[in-house]
């Protein structure tokens, strides 16, 4: 999303090792789905600054999202779990994204804004899920390889589902 001008991606946990360098399987997983730039990643921890300066705030699960809402309550509206996020973008119809085409062109922000916005609408209006877990992503911290695969196959998706979102806000017309 750094592609976009005045766009600022920033990455925290709600329990980490702060200061701690990627895990080198999850290097390995990110680098296997083309990000090149993972060495320099340290994990910090996530405070209310982040949150409240935060349009949208992205959390692996729901026990993640639990805890940035406690933190900061009014971020419930724009804090969601990626892959309920990424579940809630796929209903989301060119005709929702009016308010953003309504928009200046070079206004990425504010389109960004409205698709974030409608997704918050829609909460509790897309077909819900019949395991809730399935909004989760699973955590591999400490685990096996095949517990990295996995959280790898929830979570791609899941991103690419939010950027193609983003990116269709950007472009509506």
């Amino acid at each position: 999303m750094s592609a976009y001008p005045g766009i600022t991606v920033g990455s925290a946990g709600t329990v980490g090792l702060v200061g701690e360098m990627m895990d080198e399987r999850a290097r390995r997983l990110a680098a296997s789905h083309g990000v090149s730039d993972s060495a320099d990643h340290v994990a910090r921890q996530l405070d209310v600054e982040h949150i409240s300066d935060a349009n949208v705030v992205f959390a692996m699960s729901r026990d993640h999202r639990r805890a940035i809402v406690q933190l900061h309550p009014r971020a419930s509206r724009y804090t969601f779990t990626v892959r309920e996020f990424a579940r809630i973008a796929a209903e989301i119809t060119e005709a929702d994204l009016t308010d953003a085409a309504l928009l200046p062109q070079d206004d990425v922000p504010g389109r960004l804004a409205v698709a974030v916005e409608v997704a918050a609408s829609l909460r509790g209006v897309v077909t819900p899920l019949q395991n809730v877990e399935d909004d989760d992503v699973v955590d591999p911290y400490r685990r096996s390889d095949d517990v990295y695969a996995l959280s790898g196959r929830q979570l791609v998706p899941a991103v690419q589902s939010a950027v193609a979102l983003f990116a269709r806000a950007v472009a509506a017309r």
